[in-house]
């Protein structure tokens, strides 16, 4: 049964900070506790990396990087199957419809091709971070707006990059060696024109499937021998090193604890960034190796490329919130759009609050398939 909606008005107060006793407990690893993320054996806890150094000084914190333009092209791809459902003034796709709780409307597809200038940025620029050479078969699942897939052919020209996504939003005019598919990649992948790939390519697919595990294996089994796997995440989850509790940022613990909650109920849960390491290596992947890249909200920290990185990320986060969370507080918490707009938009005060030292979590793993007969 979904749980009966909080009645949230104008004047909502903060939320209380939750007690561990009342907190339940799950039968998964996954299931989040009501703090800060517990991490276990061979798990990179954020807080455990060197601190972001805080700017005391009067730093300008105008949204420069707001109206620059990181959209990619807005030709829809034509497609028997554009079908879409509209709910609470968001656009879902209906292709395997209940089974991802992302829109994909144009303001969504702006999100993304936002957060894809995000991860280049944590990357000095860079589309990614293992050591391939010449790739000729390439594929990048969850392609959303293809963005990565169509810059990464731009770059490599003489291979051929296959990106998949449940929703047709690519662009129709690509260079001619992208191929996109409307395809489910938690069923058995199927690309005889390829057979095995050279480079398999995957990004913020958290919260689009209950089986990592699966979709590691079946990542190592379409991969040819000492071919690579890229896999750049984030924690769905906010962070702050002067303040580890929280405490002064409830709305936005709050936030994640429910997301965590919901998101497990939903079967999907979106904070999983810190299990893929682990991942990768039981699917039987070697030479895995893990960058954390801690992304402050807002333009606070002493670095000045990180001050850029955070006044693109705190815009990001205004825009994730509603995104990740309208389907799941109204499906699963039976919240009004009302309610949950009431929600979104005290979290997003906090996200804007210059003393508040928040912060988010990216992560790029990459690993290897074995050589036959390598131990």
């Amino acid at each position: 049964m979904a749980d009966s909606p909080r009645s949230p008005s104008a004047e909502i107060q903060p939320p209380a900070q939750p007690s561990t006793t009342d907190t339940a407990t799950t039968t998964t690893d996954l299931a989040q506790p009501q703090t800060q993320p517990a991490t276990t054996e061979g798990e990179s806890n954020p807080q455990d990396h060197a601190h972001l150094q805080i700017d005391e000084g009067n730093f300008d914190d105008s949204d420069s990087a707001y109206g620059s333009s990181v959209a990619s092209s807005s030709v829809s791809l034509a497609s028997s199957i554009t079908h879409y459902k509209y709910e609470n003034g968001r656009r879902y796709h209906a292709f395997r419809e209940g089974e991802y709780y992302l829109p994909n409307d144009e303001e969504e597809q702006a999100r993304l091709d936002l957060q894809h200038h995000i991860y280049r940025l944590c990357l000095g620029g860079r589309l990614y971070e293992a050591p391939i050479t010449n790739p000729q078969n390439v594929l990048d699942i969850g392609t959303g707006t293809g963005i990565w897939a169509i810059d990464f052919a731009d770059e490599y020209p003489g291979s051929l990059v296959i990106g998949t996504d449940l929703s047709p939003i690519q662009p129709g005019f690509v260079p001619p060696n992208v191929k996109f598919y409307v395809d489910d990649f938690e069923q058995q992948w199927e690309f005889p024109e390829v057979g095995k790939f050279d480079y398999v390519h995957w990004r913020s697919l958290s919260g689009s499937t209950g089986d990592f595990p699966k979709l590691y294996r079946q990542a190592l089994g379409n991969l040819k021998p000492g071919a690579w796997i890229e896999v750049q995440e984030y924690d769905a989850w906010v962070y702050s090193d002067d303040d580890e509790s929280m405490s002064k940022a409830p709305w936005t613990l709050e936030w994640c604890e429910t997301l965590n909650r919901v998101s497990t109920q939903f079967g999907k849960v979106l904070n999983v960034g810190r299990h893929h390491k682990r991942w990768m290596k039981e699917a039987g992947f070697v030479d895995v190796k893990e960058k954390v890249v801690k992304c402050p909200i807002g333009p606070w920290t002493r670095d000045i490329s990180l001050k850029e990185l955070g006044r693109y990320e705190r815009w990001h986060m205004n825009e994730s919130v509603e995104a990740h969370s309208m389907a799941l507080y109204t499906r699963v918490l039976n919240y009004t759009p009302e309610q949950a707009k009431v929600v979104f938009e005290r979290v997003k005060m906090e996200f804007n609050d210059r003393n508040l030292h928040l912060y988010t979590v990216y992560r790029f793993l990459q690993g290897r398939r074995p050589m036959e007969g390598e131990a």
